[in-house]
């Protein structure tokens, strides 16, 4: 057998999750397919006016690639659980879907310029139409549970569930990017518990999203679900640590994606790194530091400084230390409670490399 690596698991699986995107979403809208999508009109589509309002910019960010993780998570899931990926590889769309309408919108609100390489859909297209494609990524995937219906595949209860775990999911998304938001703004200085639970919000509750469809929809009894709801949300709050690390870090790939090293210094955002170094710096640093966050400056010379700060109390390093914690632990936990398969190995090293990533 090959050996299992991370390149192997996203090569076998991403075209898969892909495929099943391809399939739902069309590329420009026909006559058909905006009835099918908005129902009949009771006066006259503009199908043209409709494709460019809405498909282009969403596919213009769709195909920049991305590493479609939360997608390959569910069929990890469904594969470790001995399912059926015929069952769960369309439901795959809902979370890729509202991930990437969550960065349509988050870049607005950051006043982002760069993602995935290429300058932001706000930029290319407009605000208005950013946020309104952004929002409508949250709703077009719901179609989904009508094509299940109409397969027959799920049952009504099935499909109630499935749509009551995912409107729960949106909405803590949305809390986790409020307290993101308002943090940043200068209004509070979060404790670490309480970051961890914006993180858990924000980044893991789409992936714990992707992790309980995939469990519940092949057989797992509700223990079960709530355990490889909770490994897919601690691997996501891992996987934001590592995100705010790279930030920092800058790298030459991480940084094709980000205007400058430290953009997050300029948000003001409150990572976990600046929870440590605002506790561990001396006092006149730790003004410093905020003073740097709450002017949002963009020249790199400052940014600088505060990142001198960030590693003056070795900040990255613990930032690190809980990341790798945190997945360790949530291993721990579903380890034992997973059947011994191949399917059980990649699942791990797929959550090892969330720690460990450079891009």
């Amino acid at each position: 057998m090959a050996e299992l690596t991370i390149d192997s698991i996203i090569e076998e699986y991403r075209p898969k999750c892909l495929a099943a995107l391809e399939t739902f979403l069309p590329r420009a809208f026909s006559n058909e397919a905006i009835v099918r999508f908005f129902g009949e009109p009771l006066y006259a589509f503009d199908v043209d006016s409709a494709t460019k309002s809405l498909l282009v910019p969403i596919w213009d960010l769709l195909d920049r690639g991305g590493k479609a993780w939360r997608p390959i998570l569910m069929c990890l899931v469904t594969e470790c659980l001995n399912g059926n990926q015929e069952i769960s590889l369309p439901l795959t769309v809902l979370c890729e879907m509202a991930h990437n309408g969550t960065l349509m919108v988050d870049d607005v609100e950051d006043d982002s310029k760069l993602r995935r390489g290429k300058e932001c859909i706000h930029i290319l297209f407009g605000v208005d139409i950013a946020i309104n494609a952004g929002n409508a990524l949250y709703f077009l995937p719901l179609l989904i549970f009508k094509d299940y219906r109409e397969r027959n595949q799920l049952t009504n209860e099935q499909l109630v569930r499935c749509y009551e775990m995912y409107n729960q999911e949106l909405l803590n998304v949305h809390l986790g990017q409020g307290l993101d938001i308002y943090w940043h703004q200068g209004h509070k200085n979060p404790n670490v518990d309480e970051y961890l639970q914006m993180c858990a919000y924000k980044t893991g509750v789409l992936a714990r999203l992707s992790a309980r469809l995939g469990a519940y929809l092949n057989g797992a009894g509700e223990d079960l679900i709530k355990a490889i709801g909770r490994f897919a949300e601690s691997i996501g709050v891992a996987f934001q640590i590592q995100d705010d690390l790279l930030n920092i870090e800058g790298g030459e790939m991480f940084a094709k994606k980000i205007s400058y090293v430290g953009e997050d210094i300029h948000e003001g955002k409150r990572s976990l790194m600046v929870i440590h170094s605002l506790k561990h710096a001396p006092e006149d640093q730790a003004a410093k530091l905020l003073d740097i966050l709450n002017s949002h400056t963009t020249d790199q010379a400052v940014i600088n400084d505060a990142i001198a700060i960030l590693h003056s109390t070795d900040s990255l390093t613990y930032a690190r230390k809980v990341a790798k914690e945190i997945v360790e632990k949530a291993w721990g936990d579903i380890e034992p409670l997973l059947p011994a398969n191949e399917a059980k190995t990649k699942l791990q090293v797929f959550a090892d490399y969330l720690i460990s990533r450079k891009t």
